[in-house]
Protein backbone atom coordinates (compact mmCIF):
# COMPACT_ATOMS: atom_id res chain seq x y z
CA UNK A 1 0.00 0.00 0.00
CA UNK A 2 1.63 3.29 -1.21
CA UNK A 3 2.37 6.10 1.85
CA UNK A 4 1.35 9.56 1.68
CA UNK A 5 4.06 12.22 1.66
CA UNK A 6 3.40 15.44 3.25
CA UNK A 7 5.40 18.37 2.14
CA UNK A 8 5.18 22.52 3.33
CA UNK A 9 5.98 25.55 1.46
CA UNK A 10 9.46 25.19 2.45
CA UNK A 11 10.17 22.14 0.86
CA UNK A 12 7.96 22.62 -2.11
CA UNK A 13 9.97 25.82 -2.67
CA UNK A 14 13.47 24.05 -2.44
CA UNK A 15 11.97 21.39 -5.16
CA UNK A 16 11.00 23.35 -7.56
CA UNK A 17 14.21 25.38 -7.18
CA UNK A 18 15.77 22.07 -7.97
CA UNK A 19 13.66 21.25 -10.63
CA UNK A 20 14.31 24.55 -12.70
CA UNK A 21 18.06 23.91 -11.96
CA UNK A 22 18.47 20.22 -12.41
CA UNK A 23 14.87 19.08 -13.98
CA UNK A 24 14.65 15.92 -15.77
CA UNK A 25 12.95 17.83 -18.48
CA UNK A 26 12.02 21.65 -18.55
CA UNK A 27 9.87 23.84 -21.12
CA UNK A 28 6.42 25.18 -21.98
CA UNK A 29 3.62 23.23 -21.96
CA UNK A 30 -0.38 24.00 -22.60
CA UNK A 31 -2.40 23.01 -19.61
CA UNK A 32 -6.27 23.05 -19.84
CA UNK A 33 -7.58 24.11 -17.05
CA UNK A 34 -10.98 21.75 -15.04
CA UNK A 35 -13.02 24.60 -14.80
CA UNK A 36 -13.26 26.67 -18.01
CA UNK A 37 -11.80 24.24 -20.33
CA UNK A 38 -9.60 26.69 -21.54
CA UNK A 39 -5.89 26.19 -22.86
CA UNK A 40 -3.54 28.28 -20.67
CA UNK A 41 1.02 28.32 -21.48
CA UNK A 42 2.75 27.27 -18.88
CA UNK A 43 6.75 26.48 -18.42
CA UNK A 44 6.80 23.02 -16.78
CA UNK A 45 9.63 21.36 -14.82
CA UNK A 46 10.09 17.46 -13.93
CA UNK A 47 11.65 16.82 -10.99
CA UNK A 48 11.83 13.19 -9.60
CA UNK A 49 8.34 12.27 -9.47
CA UNK A 50 6.47 15.65 -8.89
CA UNK A 51 5.76 18.21 -11.61
CA UNK A 52 6.10 21.87 -11.05
CA UNK A 53 4.47 24.33 -13.44
CA UNK A 54 5.31 28.24 -13.48
CA UNK A 55 3.79 31.59 -15.09
CA UNK A 56 7.18 31.25 -17.04
CA UNK A 57 10.45 30.65 -17.18
CA UNK A 58 11.82 33.10 -15.05
CA UNK A 59 9.04 32.83 -12.49
CA UNK A 60 10.50 32.25 -9.02
CA UNK A 61 7.67 30.49 -7.02
CA UNK A 62 5.51 27.31 -8.78
CA UNK A 63 1.89 27.91 -9.24
CA UNK A 64 1.44 24.35 -8.76
CA UNK A 65 2.66 20.75 -8.21
CA UNK A 66 1.71 17.39 -9.31
CA UNK A 67 2.50 14.46 -7.71
CA UNK A 68 2.60 11.52 -10.19
CA UNK A 69 3.92 8.54 -8.37
CA UNK A 70 1.59 5.89 -9.56
CA UNK A 71 0.31 8.05 -12.45
CA UNK A 72 0.06 7.07 -16.01
CA UNK A 73 0.86 8.81 -19.33
CA UNK A 74 -0.75 8.67 -22.62
CA UNK A 75 -0.98 10.16 -26.10
CA UNK A 76 -4.72 11.24 -26.77
CA UNK A 77 -6.20 12.61 -29.94
CA UNK A 78 -7.12 16.11 -30.94
CA UNK A 79 -10.40 17.39 -29.17
CA UNK A 80 -13.25 17.16 -31.62
CA UNK A 81 -13.58 21.08 -31.32
CA UNK A 82 -10.20 21.56 -33.11
CA UNK A 83 -11.49 19.88 -37.12
CA UNK A 84 -13.38 23.20 -37.90
CA UNK A 85 -11.80 24.90 -41.11
CA UNK A 86 -10.53 27.69 -39.60
CA UNK A 87 -6.34 27.96 -40.23
CA UNK A 88 -6.36 28.19 -35.69
CA UNK A 89 -7.88 25.30 -35.49
CA UNK A 90 -6.03 23.50 -38.25
CA UNK A 91 -2.47 24.71 -36.20
CA UNK A 92 -3.94 23.54 -32.71
CA UNK A 93 -5.07 20.10 -34.49
CA UNK A 94 -1.58 19.63 -35.82
CA UNK A 95 -0.32 20.12 -32.19
CA UNK A 96 0.28 17.03 -29.68
CA UNK A 97 -1.83 16.24 -27.10
CA UNK A 98 -1.53 13.54 -23.97
CA UNK A 99 -3.27 13.05 -20.77
CA UNK A 100 -1.77 12.02 -17.43
CA UNK A 101 -4.09 9.82 -15.18
CA UNK A 102 -3.13 9.63 -11.64
CA UNK A 103 -3.55 6.64 -9.41
CA UNK A 104 -5.37 8.43 -6.33
CA UNK A 105 -8.89 8.64 -6.13
CA UNK A 106 -11.22 11.66 -7.01
CA UNK A 107 -8.28 13.40 -8.62
CA UNK A 108 -9.21 14.40 -12.36
CA UNK A 109 -6.70 13.69 -15.22
CA UNK A 110 -4.08 16.41 -16.23
CA UNK A 111 -4.80 17.53 -20.22
CA UNK A 112 -1.21 18.84 -21.70
CA UNK A 113 -0.33 19.46 -25.41
CA UNK A 114 2.37 20.87 -26.97
CA UNK A 115 3.56 22.00 -30.74
CA UNK A 116 7.02 19.57 -30.97
CA UNK A 117 5.93 15.52 -31.71
CA UNK A 118 9.20 14.81 -30.65
CA UNK A 119 9.34 16.87 -27.59
CA UNK A 120 5.70 15.43 -26.57
CA UNK A 121 7.05 11.72 -27.05
CA UNK A 122 9.73 13.36 -24.65
CA UNK A 123 7.10 14.26 -21.77
CA UNK A 124 5.38 11.40 -22.10
CA UNK A 125 8.30 8.88 -21.56
CA UNK A 126 9.69 10.86 -18.64
CA UNK A 127 6.65 10.99 -16.99
CA UNK A 128 6.29 7.23 -17.66
CA UNK A 129 9.64 6.83 -16.06
CA UNK A 130 8.77 9.44 -12.84
CA UNK A 131 8.34 6.95 -10.46
CA UNK A 132 10.05 6.66 -7.11
CA UNK A 133 9.80 2.24 -6.86
CA UNK A 134 11.62 2.02 -10.13
CA UNK A 135 14.50 4.17 -8.71
CA UNK A 136 14.77 1.84 -5.66
CA UNK A 137 14.79 -1.85 -7.30
CA UNK A 138 17.41 0.26 -9.72
CA UNK A 139 19.14 0.88 -6.63
CA UNK A 140 18.92 -2.59 -5.67
CA UNK A 141 20.36 -4.11 -8.84
CA UNK A 142 23.16 -0.91 -8.51
CA UNK A 143 23.85 -2.80 -5.01
CA UNK A 144 24.07 -6.17 -6.19
CA UNK A 145 26.50 -5.24 -8.57
CA UNK A 146 28.70 -3.23 -6.51
CA UNK A 147 28.56 -5.95 -3.91
CA UNK A 148 29.60 -8.28 -7.02
CA UNK A 149 32.57 -6.01 -8.15
CA UNK A 150 33.80 -5.82 -4.45
CA UNK A 151 33.86 -9.47 -3.86
CA UNK A 152 35.99 -9.60 -7.73
CA UNK A 153 38.30 -6.77 -6.21
CA UNK A 154 38.53 -9.03 -3.12
CA UNK A 155 39.65 -12.02 -5.27
CA UNK A 156 42.15 -10.12 -7.41
CA UNK A 157 43.50 -8.87 -3.83
CA UNK A 158 44.18 -12.11 -3.13
CA UNK A 159 45.53 -13.33 -6.52
CA UNK A 160 47.85 -10.09 -6.54
CA UNK A 161 49.02 -11.18 -3.13
CA UNK A 162 50.30 -14.73 -3.95
CA UNK A 163 51.94 -13.56 -7.07
CA UNK A 164 53.90 -10.87 -5.55
CA UNK A 165 55.46 -14.37 -3.64
CA UNK A 166 55.82 -16.27 -6.48
CA UNK A 167 57.77 -13.40 -7.70
CA UNK A 168 59.73 -13.28 -4.74
CA UNK A 169 60.88 -16.96 -4.73
CA UNK A 170 61.41 -16.89 -8.19
CA UNK A 171 63.91 -13.85 -7.38
CA UNK A 172 65.17 -15.74 -4.86
CA UNK A 173 66.00 -18.67 -7.05
CA UNK A 174 67.72 -16.51 -9.82
CA UNK A 175 69.95 -15.61 -7.38
CA UNK A 176 71.05 -18.94 -6.92
CA UNK A 177 71.34 -19.89 -10.24
CA UNK A 178 73.54 -17.02 -10.40
CA UNK A 179 75.96 -18.08 -7.87
CA UNK A 180 75.88 -21.65 -9.38
CA UNK A 181 76.47 -20.48 -12.65
CA UNK A 182 79.53 -18.28 -10.96
CA UNK A 183 80.80 -21.87 -9.52
CA UNK A 184 80.72 -23.23 -12.37
CA UNK A 185 82.52 -21.00 -14.44
CA UNK A 186 85.14 -21.06 -11.47
CA UNK A 187 85.37 -24.83 -12.37
CA UNK A 188 85.71 -24.64 -16.37
CA UNK A 189 88.52 -21.66 -15.78
CA UNK A 190 90.29 -24.89 -13.50
CA UNK A 191 89.97 -27.45 -16.32
CA UNK A 192 91.33 -25.34 -19.28
CA UNK A 193 94.72 -26.19 -18.81
CA UNK A 194 93.49 -29.99 -18.98
CA UNK A 195 91.40 -29.45 -22.25
CA UNK A 196 94.42 -27.77 -23.41
CA UNK A 197 96.57 -30.77 -23.07
CA UNK A 198 93.55 -32.78 -24.68
CA UNK A 199 94.26 -31.36 -28.15
CA UNK A 200 97.68 -33.23 -28.07
CA UNK A 201 95.79 -36.93 -27.28
CA UNK A 202 96.06 -39.66 -29.29
CA UNK A 203 93.17 -40.12 -31.87
CA UNK A 204 92.53 -44.02 -30.24
CA UNK A 205 92.16 -41.99 -27.48
CA UNK A 206 89.41 -39.75 -28.71
CA UNK A 207 87.80 -42.31 -30.15
CA UNK A 208 87.77 -44.49 -26.99
CA UNK A 209 86.67 -41.60 -25.05
CA UNK A 210 83.93 -41.06 -27.36
CA UNK A 211 82.65 -44.68 -27.26
CA UNK A 212 82.47 -44.20 -23.51
CA UNK A 213 80.73 -40.91 -24.05
CA UNK A 214 77.79 -42.28 -25.83
CA UNK A 215 77.92 -45.44 -23.69
CA UNK A 216 77.13 -43.02 -20.48
CA UNK A 217 74.37 -41.37 -22.25
CA UNK A 218 73.08 -44.29 -23.39
CA UNK A 219 72.99 -45.44 -19.92
CA UNK A 220 71.74 -42.35 -18.56
CA UNK A 221 68.66 -42.11 -20.68
CA UNK A 222 67.96 -45.78 -20.37
CA UNK A 223 67.78 -45.11 -16.18
CA UNK A 224 65.73 -42.16 -16.59
CA UNK A 225 63.34 -44.01 -19.06
CA UNK A 226 62.88 -46.55 -15.85
CA UNK A 227 62.24 -44.10 -13.24
CA UNK A 228 59.95 -42.28 -15.39
CA UNK A 229 57.71 -45.68 -16.07
CA UNK A 230 58.45 -46.79 -12.82
CA UNK A 231 56.83 -43.38 -11.45
CA UNK A 232 54.38 -43.65 -14.18
CA UNK A 233 53.18 -47.01 -12.85
CA UNK A 234 53.27 -45.67 -9.37
CA UNK A 235 50.09 -45.61 -6.84
CA UNK A 236 51.06 -41.90 -6.49
CA UNK A 237 51.08 -41.45 -9.87
CA UNK A 238 47.59 -43.18 -10.10
CA UNK A 239 46.51 -40.92 -6.91
CA UNK A 240 47.72 -37.66 -8.77
CA UNK A 241 45.37 -38.55 -11.76
CA UNK A 242 42.57 -39.21 -9.92
CA UNK A 243 42.97 -36.01 -8.30
CA UNK A 244 42.96 -33.99 -11.42
CA UNK A 245 40.22 -35.86 -13.00
CA UNK A 246 38.32 -35.18 -9.54
CA UNK A 247 39.17 -31.04 -9.98
CA UNK A 248 38.39 -31.08 -13.53
CA UNK A 249 34.87 -33.00 -12.33
CA UNK A 250 34.78 -30.24 -9.90
CA UNK A 251 34.53 -27.25 -12.55
CA UNK A 252 32.64 -28.82 -15.34
CA UNK A 253 29.93 -29.43 -12.37
CA UNK A 254 30.45 -25.76 -11.00
CA UNK A 255 29.96 -24.34 -14.00
CA UNK A 256 26.89 -26.61 -15.08
CA UNK A 257 25.63 -25.28 -11.43
CA UNK A 258 26.05 -21.39 -12.42
CA UNK A 259 24.29 -21.67 -15.60
CA UNK A 260 21.50 -23.51 -13.52
CA UNK A 261 21.30 -20.10 -10.76
CA UNK A 262 22.04 -17.77 -14.22
CA UNK A 263 18.61 -19.15 -15.98
CA UNK A 264 16.57 -18.92 -12.05
CA UNK A 265 17.76 -15.49 -11.74
CA UNK A 266 17.12 -14.13 -15.63
CA UNK A 267 14.14 -16.34 -16.67
CA UNK A 268 12.29 -16.42 -13.80
CA UNK A 269 13.62 -14.22 -10.62
CA UNK A 270 13.71 -10.72 -13.18
CA UNK A 271 10.83 -11.37 -14.89
CA UNK A 272 8.85 -11.64 -12.07
CA UNK A 273 10.12 -9.02 -10.60
CA UNK A 274 9.30 -7.11 -13.26
CA UNK A 275 5.81 -8.60 -13.63
CA UNK A 276 5.26 -7.63 -9.70
CA UNK A 277 5.48 -3.54 -10.79
CA UNK A 278 3.05 -4.00 -13.64
CA UNK A 279 -0.52 -2.11 -13.69
CA UNK A 280 -1.87 -5.73 -12.77
CA UNK A 281 0.74 -7.47 -11.17
CA UNK A 282 -0.48 -11.38 -11.12
CA UNK A 283 2.63 -11.50 -7.72
CA UNK A 284 3.29 -9.37 -5.36
CA UNK A 285 6.36 -8.05 -4.65
CA UNK A 286 6.85 -10.03 -1.05
CA UNK A 287 5.65 -13.29 -2.79
CA UNK A 288 8.62 -12.71 -5.27
CA UNK A 289 10.67 -12.46 -2.25
CA UNK A 290 9.61 -15.33 -0.38
CA UNK A 291 10.28 -18.09 -3.77
CA UNK A 292 13.49 -16.37 -4.68
CA UNK A 293 15.22 -15.03 -1.29
CA UNK A 294 18.89 -14.46 -1.90
CA UNK A 295 19.06 -16.32 -5.15
CA UNK A 296 20.61 -13.39 -6.76
CA UNK A 297 23.56 -12.80 -4.26
CA UNK A 298 24.01 -16.76 -4.34
CA UNK A 299 24.42 -16.99 -8.24
CA UNK A 300 27.30 -13.93 -7.81
CA UNK A 301 29.10 -15.86 -5.12
CA UNK A 302 29.65 -19.17 -7.28
CA UNK A 303 30.21 -16.67 -10.74
CA UNK A 304 33.47 -15.63 -8.78
CA UNK A 305 34.36 -19.40 -7.23
CA UNK A 306 33.92 -20.44 -10.64
CA UNK A 307 36.11 -17.94 -12.16
CA UNK A 308 38.85 -18.91 -9.55
CA UNK A 309 38.39 -22.42 -10.34
CA UNK A 310 39.19 -21.54 -14.27
CA UNK A 311 42.02 -19.69 -13.13
CA UNK A 312 43.77 -22.74 -10.99
CA UNK A 313 42.87 -24.76 -13.71
CA UNK A 314 45.44 -22.74 -16.42
CA UNK A 315 47.89 -23.08 -13.74
CA UNK A 316 47.94 -27.16 -14.40
CA UNK A 317 49.60 -29.37 -13.39
CA UNK A 318 49.90 -27.38 -10.59
CA UNK A 319 46.41 -27.38 -8.69
CA UNK A 320 46.13 -25.59 -5.63
CA UNK A 321 42.45 -25.21 -4.27
CA UNK A 322 42.24 -24.83 -0.86
CA UNK A 323 42.81 -21.12 -0.81
CA UNK A 324 39.51 -20.18 -2.86
CA UNK A 325 37.44 -22.82 -0.03
CA UNK A 326 39.30 -20.36 2.54
CA UNK A 327 37.46 -17.37 0.64
CA UNK A 328 33.94 -19.44 -0.51
CA UNK A 329 33.83 -20.55 3.59
CA UNK A 330 32.80 -17.09 5.24
CA UNK A 331 30.22 -16.60 2.80
CA UNK A 332 28.49 -20.16 2.43
CA UNK A 333 26.20 -18.90 5.39
CA UNK A 334 23.64 -17.15 2.68
CA UNK A 335 22.76 -21.02 2.04
CA UNK A 336 21.19 -21.01 5.56
CA UNK A 337 18.74 -18.86 4.84
CA UNK A 338 17.95 -20.54 1.56
CA UNK A 339 17.37 -24.21 2.86
CA UNK A 340 15.36 -23.19 6.27
CA UNK A 341 13.18 -21.22 3.52
CA UNK A 342 13.02 -23.99 0.75
CA UNK A 343 10.30 -25.71 2.30
CA UNK A 344 8.30 -22.52 2.58
CA UNK A 345 9.31 -20.77 -0.60
CA UNK A 346 7.56 -23.79 -2.10
CA UNK A 347 4.61 -23.47 -0.43
CA UNK A 348 4.40 -19.86 -1.63
CA UNK A 349 4.78 -21.05 -5.55
CA UNK A 350 1.87 -23.00 -5.04
CA UNK A 351 0.07 -20.76 -4.15
CA UNK A 352 0.73 -18.91 -6.45
CA UNK A 353 -0.19 -21.05 -8.88
CA UNK A 354 -3.65 -20.85 -7.75
CA UNK A 355 -3.92 -18.13 -9.63
CA UNK A 356 -4.18 -18.37 -13.34
CA UNK A 357 -2.92 -15.43 -14.37
CA UNK A 358 0.32 -16.20 -13.07
CA UNK A 359 -0.01 -19.90 -13.86
CA UNK A 360 -0.16 -19.19 -17.56
CA UNK A 361 3.05 -16.43 -16.98
CA UNK A 362 4.89 -18.76 -15.47
CA UNK A 363 4.32 -21.78 -18.13
CA UNK A 364 5.58 -19.00 -20.95
CA UNK A 365 8.98 -18.68 -18.69
CA UNK A 366 9.45 -22.07 -18.20
CA UNK A 367 8.64 -22.92 -22.23
CA UNK A 368 12.39 -21.08 -22.49
CA UNK A 369 14.69 -23.22 -24.41
CA UNK A 370 16.99 -21.87 -21.93
CA UNK A 371 15.23 -24.15 -18.94
CA UNK A 372 15.04 -27.43 -21.16
CA UNK A 373 11.87 -28.59 -20.21
CA UNK A 374 12.41 -27.73 -16.21
CA UNK A 375 10.17 -26.51 -13.91
CA UNK A 376 10.92 -23.61 -11.98
CA UNK A 377 10.56 -25.78 -8.69
CA UNK A 378 13.52 -28.04 -10.27
CA UNK A 379 15.82 -25.15 -10.06
CA UNK A 380 14.90 -24.04 -6.49
CA UNK A 381 15.80 -27.21 -5.53
CA UNK A 382 19.45 -27.41 -7.04
CA UNK A 383 21.10 -24.71 -4.32
CA UNK A 384 19.38 -27.57 -1.80
CA UNK A 385 22.07 -29.82 -2.77
CA UNK A 386 25.02 -27.70 -3.31
CA UNK A 387 26.82 -27.97 0.16
CA UNK A 388 26.40 -32.17 0.06
CA UNK A 389 27.96 -32.01 -3.17
CA UNK A 390 31.26 -29.98 -2.13
CA UNK A 391 31.46 -32.30 0.96
CA UNK A 392 31.20 -35.39 -1.52
CA UNK A 393 33.92 -33.83 -3.73
CA UNK A 394 36.33 -32.85 -0.91
CA UNK A 395 36.03 -36.72 0.54
CA UNK A 396 37.08 -37.75 -2.82
CA UNK A 397 39.85 -34.92 -3.11
CA UNK A 398 41.57 -35.92 0.41
CA UNK A 399 41.52 -39.72 -0.48
CA UNK A 400 43.57 -39.07 -3.34
CA UNK A 401 45.57 -36.08 -1.72
CA UNK A 402 48.68 -37.27 0.25
CA UNK A 403 49.19 -36.77 3.40
CA UNK A 404 52.38 -34.58 2.96
CA UNK A 405 50.48 -32.59 0.66
CA UNK A 406 50.84 -28.97 1.16
CA UNK A 407 47.08 -28.18 0.93
CA UNK A 408 45.87 -31.26 2.42
CA UNK A 409 45.54 -29.51 6.38
CA UNK A 410 43.52 -27.08 4.64
CA UNK A 411 40.98 -29.24 2.77
CA UNK A 412 40.39 -31.15 5.54
CA UNK A 413 39.61 -28.02 7.67
CA UNK A 414 37.23 -26.74 4.88
CA UNK A 415 35.56 -30.73 4.83
CA UNK A 416 34.94 -30.02 8.36
CA UNK A 417 33.36 -26.60 8.27
CA UNK A 418 31.12 -27.77 5.05
CA UNK A 419 30.38 -31.08 7.05
CA UNK A 420 29.21 -28.78 10.78
CA UNK A 421 27.24 -26.40 8.05
CA UNK A 422 25.21 -29.15 6.61
CA UNK A 423 24.32 -30.52 9.90
CA UNK A 424 23.27 -27.05 11.16
CA UNK A 425 20.90 -26.46 8.14
CA UNK A 426 19.71 -30.38 8.45
CA UNK A 427 18.98 -29.27 12.42
CA UNK A 428 17.23 -26.01 11.26
CA UNK A 429 15.51 -27.49 8.33
CA UNK A 430 13.97 -30.56 10.79
CA UNK A 431 12.80 -28.08 13.39
CA UNK A 432 10.89 -25.81 11.05
CA UNK A 433 9.40 -29.16 9.29
CA UNK A 434 8.57 -30.46 12.90
CA UNK A 435 6.75 -27.22 13.57
CA UNK A 436 5.22 -27.02 10.41
CA UNK A 437 3.80 -30.53 10.49
CA UNK A 438 2.33 -30.13 14.36
CA UNK A 439 0.85 -26.63 13.15
CA UNK A 440 -0.90 -28.59 10.03
CA UNK A 441 -2.34 -31.39 12.70
CA UNK A 442 -3.50 -28.64 15.01
CA UNK A 443 -5.71 -27.06 12.65
CA UNK A 444 -7.17 -30.36 11.41
CA UNK A 445 -8.95 -30.83 14.72
CA UNK A 446 -11.88 -28.93 15.56
CA UNK A 447 -11.45 -28.09 19.39
CA UNK A 448 -7.87 -27.17 18.52
CA UNK A 449 -4.40 -28.25 20.77
CA UNK A 450 -2.65 -26.13 22.72
CA UNK A 451 0.34 -28.81 23.48
CA UNK A 452 1.41 -28.78 19.61
CA UNK A 453 2.07 -25.31 20.03
CA UNK A 454 5.03 -26.08 22.17
CA UNK A 455 8.40 -26.30 19.90
CA UNK A 456 9.80 -29.15 21.98
CA UNK A 457 6.96 -31.44 21.07
CA UNK A 458 8.01 -33.70 17.81
CA UNK A 459 5.84 -35.05 15.52
CA UNK A 460 6.53 -39.73 15.34
CA UNK A 461 4.17 -40.97 13.57
CA UNK A 462 -0.28 -40.86 12.77
CA UNK A 463 -2.42 -43.88 11.76
CA UNK A 464 -5.97 -45.80 12.90
CA UNK A 465 -5.99 -47.84 15.96
CA UNK A 466 -8.84 -49.97 17.02
CA UNK A 467 -9.98 -48.65 20.72
CA UNK A 468 -11.30 -52.16 22.56
CA UNK A 469 -13.63 -52.09 25.97
CA UNK A 470 -11.45 -52.13 29.05
CA UNK A 471 -12.04 -55.29 30.97
CA UNK A 472 -11.92 -55.14 35.08
CA UNK A 473 -11.99 -58.70 36.54
CA UNK A 474 -14.16 -60.14 33.68
CA UNK A 475 -16.45 -57.64 33.71
CA UNK A 476 -17.28 -55.08 30.84
CA UNK A 477 -16.27 -51.17 32.51
CA UNK A 478 -19.05 -48.78 32.08
CA UNK A 479 -16.60 -45.83 31.33
CA UNK A 480 -18.06 -43.97 28.30
CA UNK A 481 -14.97 -42.29 26.07
CA UNK A 482 -16.36 -39.97 23.65
CA UNK A 483 -19.43 -40.54 22.15
CA UNK A 484 -19.19 -44.32 21.97
CA UNK A 485 -19.56 -46.58 24.71
CA UNK A 486 -16.66 -48.99 25.46
CA UNK A 487 -18.72 -52.00 25.08
CA UNK A 488 -18.27 -51.68 21.39
CA UNK A 489 -14.67 -51.63 19.58
CA UNK A 490 -14.47 -47.83 17.78
CA UNK A 491 -11.88 -46.82 15.47
CA UNK A 492 -9.70 -44.26 16.40
CA UNK A 493 -7.27 -41.82 14.80
CA UNK A 494 -4.07 -41.44 16.61
CA UNK A 495 -1.11 -39.31 16.81
CA UNK A 496 2.07 -39.85 18.64
CA UNK A 497 4.71 -37.50 19.79
CA UNK A 498 7.52 -37.11 22.22
CA UNK A 499 5.43 -36.15 25.17
CA UNK A 500 1.92 -37.00 24.69
CA UNK A 501 -0.42 -39.59 22.54
CA UNK A 502 -3.76 -37.88 20.85
CA UNK A 503 -6.38 -39.58 20.33
CA UNK A 504 -9.18 -38.33 18.10
CA UNK A 505 -12.57 -39.23 16.14
CA UNK A 506 -13.55 -39.17 12.87
CA UNK A 507 -17.13 -37.16 12.03
CA UNK A 508 -19.36 -38.53 9.33
CA UNK A 509 -18.32 -35.09 8.05
CA UNK A 510 -14.51 -36.00 8.27
CA UNK A 511 -13.13 -33.58 10.96
CA UNK A 512 -11.05 -34.81 13.78
CA UNK A 513 -12.60 -34.38 17.58
CA UNK A 514 -10.58 -35.08 20.55
CA UNK A 515 -11.85 -37.49 22.74
CA UNK A 516 -13.65 -35.66 25.57
CA UNK A 517 -12.00 -38.20 28.04
CA UNK A 518 -8.43 -39.41 27.55
CA UNK A 519 -7.86 -37.46 24.58
CA UNK A 520 -5.02 -35.96 25.28
CA UNK A 521 -2.45 -38.59 27.45
CA UNK A 522 1.10 -37.27 29.15
CA UNK A 523 3.68 -40.24 28.06
CA UNK A 524 5.52 -39.19 31.39
CA UNK A 525 2.31 -40.66 33.41
CA UNK A 526 2.00 -43.75 31.09
CA UNK A 527 2.94 -46.71 31.00
CA UNK A 528 2.84 -49.75 28.02
CA UNK A 529 1.84 -53.39 28.86
CA UNK A 530 2.02 -55.28 25.66
CA UNK A 531 -0.64 -58.04 26.41
CA UNK A 532 0.34 -61.67 24.70
CA UNK A 533 -2.91 -63.47 25.53
CA UNK A 534 -4.78 -62.60 22.52
CA UNK A 535 -8.21 -63.84 24.03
Amino acid sequence: MQKSVRYNEGHALYLALLARKEGTKRGYLSKKTAETNRWHEKWFALYQNVLFYFEGEQSARPAGMYMLEGCNCERVPAPKGCAAGSAKDAALDKQYYFTVLFGHEGQKPLELRCEDEVDGDEWVEVIHQASYSDILIEREVLMQKYIHLVQIVETEKVAANQLRHQLEDQDTEIERLKSEIIALNKTKEKMRPYQGNQEDEDPDIKKIKKVQSFMRGWLCRRKWKTIVQDYICSPHAESMRKRNQIVFNMVEAESEYVHQLYVLVNCFLRPLRMAASSKKPPISHDDVSSIFLNSETIMFLHEIFHQGLKARIANWPTLILADLFDILLPMLNIYQEFVRNHQYSLQVLANCKQNRDFDKLLKQYEANPACEGRMLETFLTYPMFQIPRYIITLHELLAHTPHEHIERKSLEFAKSKLEELSRVMHDEVSDTENIRKNLAIERTIVEGCDILLDTSQTFIRQGSLIQVPSVERGKLSKVRLGSLSLKKEGERQCFLFTKHFLICTRSSGGKLHLLKTGGVLSLIECTLIEETDAS
